[in-house]
């Protein structure tokens, strides 16, 4: 936002090219994964969101609902949403915490963990393929840049 009687920089302004900008192109790349993501697993089964929970859970096997938001970097509302369905749908059961009654635990069904086995072999060829227009020195140059920004 400009102060009172700040001008605009013009040659700022005429240099400026959105298609270089990091954030534009950053949603893009999102655009492009969530696409091949949906191509690949959506057919009607997950969410990009849910697919993270289902993960973290059968590699962890018994979390707390906090816990698994910091892991699947869901905010409280996100993953208290994506846990209602998982559990609807019969892919994860909740407990209270026998230690702390304020917090709740959550774990694979048989069903969610046969979910997840048969989805974990498809989610690596979503990745294989949005990482497909670089050469592999360069998927990993790539995924290290962004684990670094994450």
């Amino acid at each position: 936002m400009l102060a009172p009687g700040e001008t605009v920089d013009d040659d700022a302004v005429s240099d400026y090219r959105l298609e270089k900008q990091v954030g534009h192109l950053l949603r893009r790349a999102h655009q492009r994964a969530t696409s091949i993501f949906l191509d690949g697993l959506g057919d009607g089964q997950v969410t990009p969101t849910q697919y993270a929970a289902l993960v973290r859970l059968a590699e962890q096997d018994d979390l707390s609902q906090n816990h698994l938001g910091r892991l699947t970097a869901m905010d409280p509302a996100t993953a208290q949403g994506v846990i209602r369905r998982l559990g609807d749908r019969g892919l994860i059961e909740t407990r209270r915490d026998p230690d702390d009654r304020r917090r709740t635990r959550i774990r694979l069904t048989d069903a969610g963990r046969r979910l997840v086995a048969e989805l974990i072999p498809r989610g690596a060829e979503v990745s294989a393929r949005t990482l497909e227009p670089l050469d592999a020195a360069e998927q990993r140059l790539f995924l290290k840049f962004l684990e670094r920004l994450c």
